[in-house]
């Protein structure tokens, strides 16, 4: 099996450096990630500067872009070969609920997936970083399990898995996003120049985090997979809008 992993905390982040070494057990590993931490970067690509890469001593591929431009420019350009699995993480802290529309970890995994191959996401749910290699081996046995079982074409897995030793993971729940409340946290400041600066400051609140979302399962202290789905169209709500418009004349 051939893996092309990515981020979106950065080449160097030690996340990516653990599970690199964990896939390495099972599979041939190529590594693209961004020279600097992207967190927040959704699918962004870089549109106006040119995409550069710098071969670092351990191997990994280090560009000057998002973790969508690593993944696409890996796939279409710097490998000779196709990868079977795209693989995104550790990242440093939690993907859940809302999380994944601005997750540039999830991202990589869906641009992975936007160009034919199967992917998934990986998250350290917690602020102890001792623990990557728990999220490691949760990610290596779910993909023992995807050769024999392989994803929907339109789906990526995400998943999350409790900052704690892996002796004390109680198992893994499918889940399906949870919400949170919306953040009104931003503050701001001035420079030493006396300009205005403005932080974002910390995620909303949990709204949604009842029995069989991901809030749960990590709470309860459960690693969460839940399957995404590329395709956004509100299916549901087509015949709906169909009827809405017929009242409007051009």
């Amino acid at each position: 099996m051939r893996i092309l992993l990515s981020n979106d905390d950065g080449v160097h982040a030690k996340g990516i450096q653990v599970l690199q070494q964990a896939l390495s057990q099972i599979a041939e590993v190529t590594t693209v990630g961004p020279d600097r931490n992207c967190s927040g970067a959704s699918n962004s690509l870089t549109l106006i500067n040119p995409l550069r890469v710098q071969q670092l001593d351990n191997g990994f591929m280090a560009v000057n872009g998002t973790p969508t431009d690593c993944v696409h420019l890996a796939i279409s350009q710097l490998l000779d070969f196709t990868p079977d699995l795209v693989v995104a993480g550790i990242n440093h802290g939690a993907n859940l609920g809302d999380d994944v529309l601005y997750s540039g970890t999830v991202a990589a995994a869906t641009e992975g997936r936007h160009l034919g191959l199967p992917a998934l996401a990986v998250s350290l749910a917690g602020r102890d970083e001792t623990h990557f290699t728990t999220a490691a081996y949760v990610t290596v046995q779910v993909i023992k399990k995807l050769k024999s079982h392989p994803l929907p074409a339109d789906q990526i897995l995400n998943i999350n898995v409790p900052a704690v030793p892996i002796e004390q993971l109680k198992g893994i729940q499918v889940t399906r996003l949870g919400r949170r409340h919306k953040a009104e946290t931003m503050t701001s400041a001035t420079d030493p120049w006396g300009r205005n600066i403005y932080w974002y400051g910390s995620l909303g609140p949990e709204l949604d985090a009842g029995e069989g979302t991901d809030f749960y399962a990590i709470a309860n202290g459960y690693a969460s997979i839940t399957p995404l789905q590329i395709d956004m169209t509100a299916y549901k709500s087509m015949d709906r809008l169909q009827t809405w418009l017929e009242g409007i004349r051009l």
